[in-house]
């Protein structure tokens, strides 16, 4: 990986000069989607949004790159809405897409012909189009649409959808749950799965109209930021549809839930479980060969709070139970592709700051690393139906992710889009270090150090903590736009990014077991790494430190404000302040019932013990706090809650709340003032 700050060195020996990361090298860098693979192995399509402060502005398009290099990557489309959802049709010759483009009210598949020519609208749905997925005999395309209850048809769906908007009142009413999710009322309309004929003429066919399982009180999706998805795909042979669905969301204020796999017959009927229990399943692929399906598994929420994603197989078409492909693996299965002679898998998972490929047999085995990665990071996993290799996105904290081309055999990679080189090549920064130390507990802790500009060994620098949010992520070498961690350093700081106890990346058990003790110890293993680094870099100036978290790690904050006198100052965006309070404003129920330890009003285990609120006599540290409005996860509350404690014990406080963001600060112009406010404040106690 070290190509491209050879790229870099060669830029700047023309005359390039490097300058500190600003707010708008950040924005302006161009965001590359996970590639798709033609079947044949010979194109990569990927999604390439270009922003812009004005958010009108910002332009995505396809853009399409040969995948043995010859050729540098060309835009496909050149439209002013975004496509998404893309797919190669089966003979490599075509792709489908989501766009809403002019004339249409909501989006609608297109397909798109490689040989030249337009796309050409597919689908004509009130209610829209997304996810396209070809028939393997490429003479239909499988989709997905969010439907009112009940409606058999267009037709009726367009009726509902006019009846509501009719009215002359405006409320959201509810008998069941959930009610909201992180940043959007929910509403009675639900996902379903379509087959469009691509026929001319042929109307699309709705293959859950009518079905018992989408008529009972818990149907829905695999729940996510994007909204609920159903993960529809086609069986090898195009008879059947499997997709991944819920039953019993309804419940989800007083017990855990769960999704399965489905599959109903292409040509109509009821469907069919084809896994079972308290279990969750999702993300249904199929083998090549077509003899095995795979899914990903986690255990039943009742049983662990936290539990590592792992693969199993069912033999297709007469799929019996689960067995485990990974059982014994102590790592989480993020994305997954097969070769195309059904020998083996690929799969990427976080690993010690890092997101690494390994490869395993086909039918179970040893997961065997594909590289020793120590800079960087893989997603997106694409592998061709008809060729050796992957396509894959990496990507680092200096780099923004690019698509490469993977050679497995030989075990070598090459660039296949390079586009932020001019940018990256004028940024004065460095690559991120590694550091690690045995916390008093007796865990391995790793942190990741990032240096600011003109970087001086012989100067004291201020320390900044940032432990990441979750808690069940990992702080790894990825270029982050919300939250770039060159942009925070550059004002002369030193950022310590620990990775601490409910950390993925470092195994089951450490992950889980923040449920028993949700902030104290996480708490006291970043003091520890702070003063363990101190110890390591006499660079850093031990009487200049300050903290920044968001959403848990805003909790974070909250529970330093009461529980240290170590900093500065700290900055909590989007944290929780109380967790009785929380309970009560969240888009969620059971779940914090569960990590608490028992009903909200037994008032046990974590409820009080684990609250900063608790702790408000104890606050003395000056803090800023921002937070989105239209927050559901972290509801706004929790702002004003620990806004309101600080003012009352007199401590310097800041509040700044985004009226137009939810759970992250996503509008260019209010990230820009955003990250003023965060390295202003910083400076305001640190200095530069």
């Amino acid at each position: 990986m070290r190509l491209f700050f050879v790229l870099a060195a060669c830029a700047l020996s023309l005359g390039a000069q490097r300058h500190p990361i600003t707010h708008e090298d950040v924005w302006l860098m161009k965001r590359v989607g996970a590639p798709v693979v033609s079947p044949n192995g010979k194109w990569a399509v990927t999604l390439v949004t270009e922003p812009s402060y004005d958010s009108a502005k910002t332009v995505s398009d396809l853009w399409i790159v040969p995948v043995d290099g010859s050729a540098p990557a060309r835009r496909l489309t050149s439209t002013r809405s975004a496509e998404t959802g893309a797919a190669f049709s089966p003979d490599s010759n075509r792709i489908a897409f989501s766009a809403e483009r002019e004339g249409d009210t909501a989006p609608q598949i297109y397909v798109l012909p490689l040989d030249g020519g337009e796309a050409q609208r597919v689908t004509g749905l009130s209610t829209g189009a997304s996810d396209p997925r070809w028939r393997p005999d490429g003479k239909a395309i499988l989709f997905q649409s969010n439907v009112y209850p009940g409606a058999r048809n267009d037709e009726e769906n367009r009726k509902a959808a006019e009846e509501r908007k009719a009215r002359k009142y405006n409320t959201h009413a509810f008998e069941g749950f959930p009610f909201r999710y992180w940043d959007h009322w929910l509403d009675d309309r639900q996902p379903h799965v379509f087959i469009q004929p691509l026929d001319e003429g042929a109307k699309a066919r709705d293959l859950l109209a009518g079905a018992k399982l989408a008529q009972s009180p818990g149907f829905g999706g695999a729940s996510g930021l994007a909204g609920e998805n159903l993960e529809a795909v086609w069986s090898p042979d195009g008879a059947w549809v499997l997709f991944t669905a819920t039953t019993d969301r309804n419940r989800g204020a007083y017990a855990a839930t769960s999704t399965q796999i489905f599959r109903v017959p292409a040509a109509g009927g009821e469907p069919v479980a084809v896994t079972h229990g308290p279990d969750s399943y999702s993300r249904a692929i199929f083998r090549p060969d077509g003899k095995v399906l795979y899914a990903s598994h986690s255990v039943d929420e009742a049983k662990a709070l936290y539990s590592l994603t792992r693969l199993v197989t069912l033999a297709w078409p007469n799929p019996a139970e689960p067995k485990f492909l990974t059982p014994g693996w102590d790592r989480s299965v993020s994305s997954i592709a097969c070769s195309w002679d059904s020998r083996h898998l690929y799969v990427t998972v976080e690993e010690a700051g890092h997101d690494k490929i390994f490869i395993l047999p086909a039918d179970g085995g040893t997961p065997e690393k594909f590289e020793e990665e120590t800079e960087g990071g893989f997603s997106g996993l694409a592998a061709p139906q008809a060729a050796s290799g992957l396509v894959v996105l990496w990507g680092s904290m200096t780099h923004p992710e690019d698509v490469f081309a993977i050679d497995v055999n030989k075990r070598t990679r090459h660039a296949l889009t390079r586009f932020n080189e001019d940018r990256i090549a004028r940024i004065d920064w460095q690559p991120m270090r590694e550091f690690w130390f045995t916390a008093s507990n007796g865990k391995r802790i790793q942190s990741l150090i990032v240096y600011p500009p003109g970087f001086d060994p012989a100067k004291k620098y201020p320390l900044v903590l940032f432990p990441h949010g979750g808690p069940h992520n990992m702080t790894k070498d990825q270029f982050f736009v919300r939250w770039n961690y060159h942009l925070l350093a550059s004002p002369g700081y030193i950022l310590l990014l620990t990775n601490y106890t409910g950390s993925t990346g470092y195994g089951e058990d450490f992950a889980a077991a923040i449920h028993k003790d949700i902030l104290r110890t996480p708490a006291k293993e970043i003091e520890e790494a702070a003063d363990a680094a101190i110890k390591a870099f006499p660079c850093i100036d031990a009487t200049r430190q300050a903290a920044i978290g968001a959403s848990y790690g805003g909790y974070l904050m909250a529970w330093f404000e009461g529980n240290t006198k170590r900093f500065k100052c700290l900055v909590n965006h989007a944290g929780l302040t109380d967790n009785t309070s929380f309970w009560g404003a969240t888009d969620g129920a059971y779940y914090w019932e569960r990590r608490n330890g028992g009903p909200v009003w037994e008032q046990k285990g974590s409820w009080v013990d684990q609250s900063p609120a608790t702790y408000a006599a104890n606050f003395a540290t000056p803090m800023l706090i921002t937070h989105g409005e239209h927050d559901f996860r972290v509801p706004i509350n929790q702002a004003f809650e620990m806004y309101k404690l600080l003012q009352r014990r007199q401590v310097p406080s800041r509040l700044v709340i985004f009226p137009d963001a939810s759970h992250f600060v996503l509008k260019g112009e209010d990230a820009r003032q955003h990250m003023k406010e965060v390295t202003g404040w910083l400076m305001r106690y640190l200095g530069k």
